[in-house]
């Protein structure tokens, strides 16, 4: 996800979530359809109701929740199925004409009826906006929409893009009610009309409220009557203090480990109802060289760095557990992932290879550098994390390395001004393809701004992927794509994450709204 937007999954104290993932979140009784209402607490915030505008995972959120796409990630599947759409494909062996067919009889929560025209209007105004926090950025491809008759939504593209049905099954795929919204602006009242299975009842600064569409059809079946999002506004402490006293039923994204050892002493002398379930992540964080920094710049300097970093002791000391080390690109549970850096690193520092890297770039002596960070965009162990690393290369005797933080808004903007050698940056993907791990970071506009460009990848490998339907079939050219970047390193992969959500006793199907989709499905949560 768009990397100004991107708000981390916080680490938990692995030792607590071991102990307490004893049943939790797994069936067990209650949740029958149209049962109890769920409060769901989070340190951060949804930015929009507007998907026009929203790209950040709170908004989406709101997205996945309140509106339909044509297409939608089932829990635990990384390939998009049918959702507001009946069935969908690609009419050409191009890959470049993708024609839908609606379900019958779909509306929107206001009772209005959804066709094709709604589904046009909603491409159409997103791409007219092209608001800069919005995620018409992920449409390059798109060229027109078509509408041959109220049931038929026809995608021309202006190039292959198989990884297009991924894209409008994401919070970027949500249909609005063009009777409802202006084609031309953003709507800013706070209010939102869309066809998915809960509608907005009020949304305002502490809360939105939420409660189930009686107009939907779709895939999802409700489970409860209803849910309220609390927003925390990054107030950890008060999360806490709302999971301890049971004034929210769910804590979703935000809560340090620290505050979660806090709340788990605070509960030893009650009932022991605060649940810890885990689920999986694509979420990543890499160390980005500026390939035009006389340092960084030189690859046996990169390549020593390589040599250097110990993941493992990393995750030991700064994460305590809830993230793995991370030894490629694409993450682990993505399709075409491998283990390149592994294969050509290894998973122990070496020194000895470290420094027959600088050697054989002609580097003598220490090398000095920075590493730069940013204290909490991508999560409040960041700075600690640099701190290890730097740390690991200087025990090496072959760095001279320290550790600068600034604020994300100054963060950003030195790095696209060029001034930072090293720099950490994280990732919450759009959609599970190894396509939005790659083509944002080496393919045209990188949004990394590190300079890198090789050409086997963005003029041969990353248009191949991107012509091939069966998405199984792209896995040799990612793997390709990986391995030429272990062995370039424009990027070191550090960690993939652990999502983790909190729970009351009696808060059932968490496990259902942790995945590497990054959707979390309000109607997979039940309340005894």
């Amino acid at each position: 996800m768009n990397l100004r937007n991107q708000w981390p999954v916080l680490p938990i104290v692995a030792g607590l979530a071991s102990g307490l993932l004893t049943g939790c979140g797994t069936e067990s009784g209650g949740g029958a359809p149209g049962g109890s209402g769920v409060v769901v607490g989070m340190s951060d915030d949804v930015l929009a109701t507007d998907p026009a505008s929203g790209y950040d995972p709170g908004s989406w959120l709101l997205f996945n929740n309140v509106f339909q796409s044509l297409l939608s990630f089932p829990k635990g599947a990384t390939e998009p199925q049918p959702d507001a759409a009946e069935s969908c494909g690609f009419s050409d062996t191009a890959t470049r004409t993708y024609t839908c067919t609606l379900r019958d009889g779909l509306a929107f929560s206001n009772g209005e009826p959804l066709t094709s025209k709604d589904v046009k209007f909603s491409f159409d105004r997103m791409l007219k906006i092209n608001d800069a926090d919005g995620p018409a950025v992920m449409f390059p491809t798109l060229e027109e929409v078509r509408t041959p008759d109220d049931r038929t939504v026809v995608f021309r593209l202006n190039t292959a893009d198989a990884t297009f049905p991924s894209k409008i099954a994401s919070g970027a795929g949500s249909i609005v009610d063009h009777r409802s919204y202006d084609a031309e602006g953003l709507r800013e009242d706070g209010k939102a009309v869309g066809s998915g299975p809960y509608k907005l009842d009020s949304y305002g600064n502490d809360r939105a409220v939420f409660s189930v569409n009686e107009h939907y059809k779709g895939t999802a079946s409700p489970r409860n009557s209803g849910v309220t999002l609390e927003f925390f506004h990054g107030d950890q402490n008060a999360l806490k203090k709302a999971l301890r006293d049971a004034e929210v039923d769910v804590a979703y994204r935000g809560l340090t480990a620290e505050a979660l050892t806090d709340v788990e002493k605070a509960d030893r002398g009650g009932s022991g109802g605060i649940q810890v379930v885990e689920g999986s992540s694509a979420e990543v964080q890499h160390l980005v060289f500026n390939m035009e920094d006389p340092v960084a710049g030189k690859l046996g300097v990169r390549k020593a760095i390589a040599h250097l970093l110990d993941r493992e002791a990393l995750i030991h000391d700064v994460y305590e557990g809830t993230a793995t080390p991370l030894y490629s690109i694409v993450p682990a549970g993505v399709a075409g992932h491998n283990t390149a850096f592994f294969d050509t690193y290894g998973a122990r520092p070496s020194k000895a290879r470290a420094a027959e890297a600088l050697a054989e770039e002609g580097v003598s002596g220490k090398v000095k550098l920075t590493l730069w960070s940013t204290p909490s965009r991508y999560g409040p162990a960041t700075d600690q994390e640099l701190k290890t690393i730097a740390g690991q290369l200087n025990a090496s005797g072959l760095f001279d390395a320290d550790v600068k933080s600034v604020p994300f808004a100054q963060y950003e903007k030195d790095i696209a001004a060029g001034k930072y050698g090293v720099y950490v940056k994280g990732w919450v993907p759009d959609y599970p393809d190894a396509d939005n791990f790659t083509g944002p970071f080496f393919g045209e506009g990188n949004v990394l701004d590190n300079n890198y460009d090789n050409p086997t990848i963005t003029e041969s490998l990353l248009p191949r992927t991107a012509a091939q339907s069966d998405r199984g079939a792209t896995d040799e050219e990612f793997g390709r794509i990986q391995d030429i970047v272990a062995e370039d390193v424009p990027v070191l992969p550090v960690w993939q994450a652990k999502q983790y959500a909190v729970v009351q006793d009696g808060v059932y199907g968490l496990e259902y709204c942790l995945d590497a989709s990054t959707v979390f499905r309000f109607w997979e949560l039940a309340k005894s």
